[in-house]
């Protein structure tokens, strides 16, 4: 089977999430595990990686065709079940997009560069200070 060639530009998605409690970390990697599982065979998807650091944050970088297939993604499946609990998993959430020449994945330095300049706070229940005085 033929692999389509990726095209010029493409669409880059970056989310950012603490959690809040160890006590989430096992519903948090079963979701996780289910929604990478379903990245990896989603139409439009050329790319992604996740990144766990310090406090329970966690980071995922991906690369798609468009627009409409990152939403069709995140709109469906085991995404769309896991969204409505990081409100209240999280005291921090937030993503950025932009476009870019290529199918690369982007470096961690060029997608928190994005983050901190083009970043928007997604809403969560108990917000850290941090996400609170944004």
């Amino acid at each position: 089977m033929d692999t389509p060639l990726a095209p010029s530009t493409t669409f880059v998605s970056v989310t950012r999430l603490r959690l809040r409690s160890p006590w989430t970390l096992p519903a948090f990697y079963w979701y996780t595990g289910r929604s990478f599982r379903q990245v990896k065979n989603a139409p439009g998807h050329l790319a992604s990686t996740p990144r766990r650091q310090p406090n329970f944050t966690f980071w995922t970088l991906t690369v798609w065709h468009d627009q409409a297939a990152m939403r069709a993604y995140r709109s469906s499946g085991a995404h769309r079940q896991a969204m409505p609990k990081l409100a209240t998993w999280c005291d921090e959430a937030s993503y950025t997009h932009w476009e870019q020449q290529g199918a690369s994945l982007p470096t961690w330095e060029v997608a928190e560069s994005q983050m901190k300049s083009e970043g928007h706070f997604s809403p969560v229940k108990h917000p850290s200070s941090a996400h609170a005085e944004r």
